[in-house]
């Protein structure tokens, strides 16, 4: 059964057009560095899952894009590697600490869905972007508030 995520990416640091620009499409969603998003990572999300691709901290943050996970959760080998700013020592190929899935661009959004017309739509009041400390840089997304941010972008 499909499952329906959203992902938070400063677009300073990677942003649609990186995923865009990747080898077909596709890159891994590395360096999540909280228990909580960890676990949907590691035991919910899915291949086959849909995503909004959200830009965060930035001048308008939007859901700018969709993708589609095309691999389901193993480990962030960037926690293994010394030069990577995701590295931890605590983790191991062994006894992995995080971990990260794959995913595929679908499209790019001709016209964002903003943060500020998400708050104003009545249909998301509950979505978990919108609540008050919601800070996590994965969180799921109900089926009818995808179709709802898709629609509002006019797709």
């Amino acid at each position: 059964m499909t499952k329906y995520w959203l992902m938070k990416t400063e677009p300073t640091t990677f942003s649609i057009d990186d995923l865009e620009s990747s080898p077909d499409q596709t890159t891994c969603w590395e360096g999540v560095r909280n228990y909580q998003a960890r676990n949907l990572l590691r035991d919910d999300i899915q291949e086959g899952d849909q995503v909004l691709f959200y830009h965060s901290a930035c001048k308008e943050p939007a859901v700018v894009g969709t993708a589609t996970v095309v691999r389901s959760g193993y480990p962030d080998s960037h926690a293994f590697d010394r030069r990577s700013k995701y590295f931890d020592a605590k983790s191991s190929a062994d006894k992995p600490t995080w971990y990260m899935v794959d995913i595929q661009l679908q499209q790019k959004l001709d016209t964002p869905v903003t943060l500020k017309a998400m708050r104003d739509r009545a249909g998301l009041k509950g979505m978990a972007l919108l609540q008050k400390g919601s800070r996590l840089s994965v969180q799921p997304v109900k089926k009818k508030e995808f179709d709802t941010v898709l629609k509002m972008a006019g797709v």
